[in-house]
């Protein structure tokens, strides 16, 4: 009879959910049971694990594609016939104002902190402080997030309050494209 039900849900339940995420990943997160402050942005497809329910996002969060959150320890399978109740599955807390960049790996039992910048393919493995940039596999921290703004704001193009088309038009006018 279970394998009926679960036949059934994966018909029926799996595209819906597939539908839902192509018209909005925060929508698809939430039904999946990811508990998420306000102002959460969802860029693309993230990999939200088994155990979503026990993944919260603070306020302010931004999830960039192809992001993992791995909240279970799957190498115990190798040892269940030893020992059948043996299970790792922890939390992931996010806390507010942190941006996750593209194809990073959150590990259970994470907690990163407010103000937090966490690089491109990071792996990180352990818990995150406040108020800092943590890159590298697994990942560390380099700098402040203060330290990160104020070479940001040296670095900036100026170009950050435009949106789409016109911030398109003034980078292809910046870098004199010609296409």
């Amino acid at each position: 009879m279970n394998n009926i039900v679960r036949k059934i849900k994966k018909l029926f339940i799996n595209p819906y959910y597939l539908f839902l995420d192509k018209i909005s990943h925060e929508l698809y997160a939430k039904k999946l049971g990811v508990n998420m402050g306000d102002n959460c942005h969802i860029y693309g497809k993230v990999s939200w694990g088994t155990e979503p329910w026990i993944i919260t996002l603070g306020n302010n969060v931004h999830v960039t594609a192809d992001c993992r959150f791995v909240t279970h320890d799957g190498a115990t399978l190798l040892f269940r016939d030893q020992e059948p109740t043996l299970e790792l599955t922890r939390p992931i807390t996010i806390g507010n104002e942190v941006y996750i960049g593209a194809r990073s790996t959150i590990m259970g039992g994470v907690t990163i902190g407010d103000k937090v910048i966490i690089g491109t393919g990071a792996v990180v493995t352990h818990d995150i402080p406040a108020n800092s940039v943590a890159v590298g596999v697994p990942a560390k921290v380099i700098k402040t997030a203060d330290e990160y703004f104020e070479k940001a704001k040296k670095e900036s193009l100026g170009l950050g309050h435009l949106k789409y088309e016109k911030k398109d038009k003034a980078l292809k006018e910046y870098y004199h494209y010609k296409g």
